[in-house]
Parts: structure tokens; sequence; C-alpha cells
């Protein structure tokens, strides 16, 4: 059975976004095994609690928590990427508050690796 591993580099309000999440859901509907996906760069933005986008757009956000609650989705999350965009994920934070969502498991390139591993395809976004 393939394996899918799934990169996003993209901010949540980018179409791009929807169609990695179209993308997403559809391969899990389809019984595709996705083992992951990765948030990095600016796809890191995913992660920000503080992010509000408006109620008229793609909730990018509200989708991939109904997707991770519904079909145990992975979503890790690049520490040094978050870091880099002000996602505070720990009280050693510089005194910033804990900002992340929930949904994401804090993790570092070694992931992706793992992920690149355990896969037969990755898909960027």
């Amino acid at each position: 059975m393939d394996k899918l591993a799934v990169l996003i580099t993209t901010p949540p309000y980018s179409n791009l976004t929807v169609t990695a999440i179209d993308y997403i859901e559809a391969a899990l509907r389809l019984n595709v095994n996705i083992v992951g996906v990765f948030f990095y760069q600016d796809g890191a933005l995913h992660a920000n609690s503080n992010i509000h986008i408006a109620s008229d757009e793609y909730q990018a956000v509200a989708k991939l928590t109904q997707l991770h609650q519904e079909f145990g989705l992975a979503l890790h999350l690049c520490i040094t990427a978050a870091e880099k965009r002000g996602i505070a994920c720990d009280a050693l934070s510089e005194g910033s508050a804990i900002n992340i969502n929930p949904i994401f498991t804090v993790s570092g390139l070694g992931e992706l690796v793992s992920l690149t591993t355990n896969s037969t395809r990755l898909v960027q976004f």
C-alpha cells in the first residue's frame, strides 16, 4: 500500500493551502495511508492560535482540526520555522505566551526526514 507524506510551506490564507487540504482530504477518504503532514516555512503559521482568518474566507485550521480528529491525521510543526514566525511552543520561549494550536506536534527537521523515509511519496504545497 502506498504511503503518503505531505509538506505544507504555504500560509493558512493562501489559495494553495486550500488545494493542499482538499488533496489530503481526498486521499484520506480514498483510504490512502498518510503518514503525516509537516508544516515548514510559512506553513508554520497554521499553528499560530492568534491568527484569525475572516469568517468569509476558507478556514484552513478548522478543516485541519476536523481531519485530525476524524482520521487521526498527524500534524507536525517545525519548531524552528514556528519560532521564527513568533509562535511560542513552550514556556521557555523568551517570556512569550504559548500560542501554538494543540492539534500540532512540535517537531524538528528530523521528523520530516522520518516521514519521507516512511512514505513512498512526498507531496509539497
